[in-house]
């Protein structure tokens, strides 16, 4: 298997953001993702609109997701596709809640509602995984943790169920240091970020408020894990402009991802 993923935060469409808006960043945001030739993005805060955007911008992708407030209402954690190399199988989401069945909950002292969508995903040579993408609370730690802890018991039961290897990308709003991120390595999924320490490579921010800034004190929020039968390599955290614009207040991460060996 190979796949070429993303993780990228779009930043939601808002005023607020002047000459960063989403109306004027729509085509940096598409044309970052033809430089990369991605097979699979998981995006965060992307609502309908602008999914519709870029399904303009981008004729090559599908997607599928659903509001965090239930059909078209509320910010998506949407997965995107290559159509012409990848096939959907089953799907779903869950929130992110003591009543995961049902979107649009708020639990554990979360600042909005949260959610996680999941899909299977079979290329045309018949390789097949599942991706899940989420969207972690930036406010509550206890809704961070056990939202996670409720992801991690998900993926385990689909991946004894089936079998097959998952990718779990998402804008998790911890640091690498964080429980959240350390519970995911010692179930043994591997952090794309290993890569990098591996070779010697800082790392950095992934959130940087369009003001590009790349080290510091600050450090990735923006996160790709996969189950202990893949393999991650040339991790990449795009800082570039495009169109003379940040594509988002997010870098996006990408990686490719192969069965290991």
């Amino acid at each position: 298997m190979f796949a070429k993923i993303m993780t990228f935060n779009l930043r939601k469409n808002t005023e607020l953001d002047g000459d960063n808006a989403w109306p004027y960043r729509t085509k940096a945001v598409a044309q970052m993702i033809k430089h990369h030739h991605v097979d699979i993005i998981g995006i965060q805060e992307g609502v309908h609109d602008m999914l519709e955007d870029l399904e303009r911008q981008l004729p090559e992708y599908a997607w599928i997701g659903e509001g965090r407030e239930g059909g078209m209402k509320g910010e998506y954690t949407a997965i995107l596709y290559k159509k012409s190399k990848w096939h959907i199988g089953a799907m779903g989401h869950f929130s992110l809640s003591e009543n995961p069945e049902q979107l649009g909950v708020k639990s554990w002292n979360a600042s909005h509602t949260r959610m996680c969508t999941w899909v299977t995903i079979k290329s045309q040579k018949g390789d097949e995984f599942a991706m899940f993408n989420t969207h972690l609370d930036h406010i509550s730690e206890e809704a961070q943790q056990k939202g996670m802890e409720l992801i991690r018991e998900r993926m385990k039961t689909f991946r004894d169920q089936t079998a097959l290897p998952a990718v779990l990308t998402g804008d998790f709003n911890v640091y690498p240091d964080n429980v959240v991120v350390t519970g995911l390595e010692q179930e043994e999924y591997r952090n794309a970020y290993s890569v990098l320490q591996k070779e010697n490579r800082d790392v950095g921010a992934t959130f940087h408020h369009f003001l590009g800034s790349e080290f510091g004190e600050r450090e990735p929020i923006d996160y790709i894990f996969v189950s202990p039968d893949l393999e991650i390599h040339n991790v990449t955290i795009d800082r570039e402009q495009y169109e003379g614009k940040y594509p988002s207040d997010h870098y996006p991460v990408i990686a490719e991802v192969v069965t290991r060996e």
